[in-house]
């Protein structure tokens, strides 16, 4: 049976730290930091046993950050250009390193991420990571880079704003000048010149505070001077560097490449890179950041395994939550892409997303249970979960330079309140109970052959009575699940119609008294199942029930 996939995303710094102090814009000694070896084959047992499959390791590879780490050889960050004490995961400083917050011995840190690899695989789970492509941190330099390897930027011509063999885009003659302190309490200030282009597109040399002042944009050959006009052959030096750092990922043993903002570096390059990195490893997985639905199958074209469905299935969901939508938004949210179902990836949270228990989204964790049934059950795609949302982690912490915003920092050292207390297990009764809920729920996801092998059939477009109930059929063989999410936040019974045309399609035989288990709960029922005629089903606030029966 084929499995389903279902990713953990965890923020590696974070997760592990059991340091309560949480001082906003805390130093490491002050706040603590997680390490690669908290994760023992004990929590990775516990992770595998959620029903994960793949683990997200987020934030590995080294990064523009505060912390002074001159006495192991690593270059200083001015920061200026580091947002945050920790710095953001995704200004990258050397793409051939491991952060240094995350080791035990800075000196092996490449080594202790080895054995973690080592370790995930042993507890039955592939490992993820973050790629990096669009941007680099303002002071990129590689101190780790394989011999023979040229640094990004080391043969640029820095007087020519686009040449397809410059590594970077650059504003000549021109100084980089924010509009912000460049001293930041330093004796010297960060000095660039000529000023780079910033990592969102901004092709000046003042970016502004709600820009990605602390990047600098990768050339992969586009002249965004012209009007993006590509210039791919000869292949730009670009490409060739930033295929030889996948490689050089790919033979550490990781599974899969988790791009960050894919649909911004060319579709020309994606193609040229993925096929050559699995021509070496068939079986690695790439996930692409992409939000706009007019390039999805440009890029799922180019070599991508799975994109995230964003625009589409997540903000439907999130809005179907917090009641500002009918569920049958949910139908019209997957047909627009069900000629490439198999390849989104469906979520409810993330790093970059607010907490679903945040005062910004749903303001209890416990009413994203029927979003991730439907995230989870509705299809055979992937499903994603962030470290803490099984906890209802609420992400209301101002930590730093991450504010006050719903979300958990990726730019600060921090302590994740609800993942510390699940350690020592001081959960509450009702932490205990959502997390119990997650566990039914990403178990019949990865169990059910149903779910991971089966066909899907909507029942809403015959139940349209129903704004905030949701209710499909999956079946593969004999097995067939009826699934129901109740989004209501009462209690209510559902009398979901089951049409001719759902026997017809998934081959179901009409019988009188039909006896199902409810995978939820355990519980038996029995029910008539024939044509066009309705199955009563019982649902309790913020819930489902997913009926299970020989079909």
């Amino acid at each position: 049976m084929k499995e389903k996939i279902v990713i953990y995303q965890i923020f590696t710094r974070l997760y592990g730290n059991r340091n309560t102090t949480r001082k906003e814009g805390g130093t490491i000694e002050e706040n603590g930091c997680g390490k690669l070896k908290d994760f023992t084959p004990s929590t990775l047992k516990k992770i595998r046993e959620m029903g994960v499959s793949h683990i997200w390791y987020t934030g590995v590879i080294r990064h523009a950050s505060q912390t002074d780490y001159s006495a192991n050889g690593i270059p200083c960050q001015h920061p200026a250009v580091v947002k945050g004490r920790a710095g953001s995961p995704y200004a990258i400083t050397d793409y051939y390193d491991i952060d240094p917050d995350l080791a035990t011995d800075v000196d092996k840190r490449m080594q202790e991420f080895e054995q973690l690899v080592e370790r995930t695989h042993k507890a039955g789970m592939k490992v993820i990571i973050d790629f990096v492509p669009n941007h680099v941190a303002r002071q990129y330099h590689s101190i780790c880079k394989p011999d023979g390897v040229k640094d990004l930027g080391e043969d640029d011509n820095p007087q020519h704003g686009f040449d397809p063999q410059n590594n970077f885009y650059y504003c000549p003659g021109e100084r980089f000048a924010p509009y912000f302190d460049l001293y930041h309490g330093q004796e010297q200030p960060y000095i660039e010149e000529p000023a780079k282009a910033t990592g969102n597109d901004c092709f000046h040399n003042a970016p502004g505070m709600n820009d990605w002042y602390e990047t600098v944009k990768l050339n992969y050959g586009v002249d965004y001077y012209a009007g993006r006009v590509g210039h791919f052959n000869p292949i730009p030096d670009t490409w060739s560097k930033m295929t030889d750092i996948l490689l050089f990922w790919t033979k550490k043993g990781i599974d899969g490449f988790r791009c960050d903002m894919a649909e911004m570096v060319p579709a020309e390059f994606w193609h040229w890179a993925t096929d050559k990195v699995k021509f070496i490893c068939p079986d690695i997985v790439f996930i692409g950041e992409v939000y706009n639905p007019a390039e999805y199958r440009n890029y799922l074209g180019a070599g991508f395994d799975y994109l995230y469905d964003k625009v589409g299935m997540y903000d439907t969901l999130r809005e179907v939550i917090r009641g500002n939508q009918s569920t049958h938004a949910i139908t019209s949210a997957w047909q627009q892409t069900d000629d490439i179902r198999d390849h989104m990836l469906y979520f409810l949270e993330n790093h970059d997303e607010q907490r679903i228990a945040s005062s910004f989204f749903a303001g209890d964790g416990r009413k994203g249970v029927p979003g991730l049934v439907v995230s989870a059950l509705l299809q055979q795609n992937p499903l994603m979960v962030y470290a803490g949302q099984e906890y209802g982690e609420k992400g209301m912490d101002k930590e730093g330079f991450s504010g006050h915003d719903g979300r958990t920092t990726i730019f600060d050292y921090w302590n994740i309140d609800t993942l510390t207390r699940a350690a020592s297990r001081k959960l509450t009764k009702d932490e205990k109970a959502l997390k119990a809920m997650y566990d039914k729920i990403l178990t019949i996801a990865r169990t059910e052959k149903a779910v991971a092998n089966g066909v899907c059939f909507d029942l809403m477009y015959v139940n349209g009575q129903y704004q905030h109930q949701y209710a499909f059929i999956r079946k593969a063989g004999n097995e067939a699940l009826l699934v129901v999410a109740n989004f209501a936040e009462e209690s209510t019974t559902m009398d979901v119609t089951i049409p001719a045309h759902a026997f017809d399609y998934l081959k179901l035989k009409e019988r009188k008294n039909v006896t199902a288990v409810d995978l939820m709960t355990g519980k038996e029922i029995k029910r008539q199942l024939s044509r066009d005629c309705y199955v009563s089903v019982d649902l309790e606030p913020c819930s489902a029930v997913v009926l299970k029966f020989n079909a």
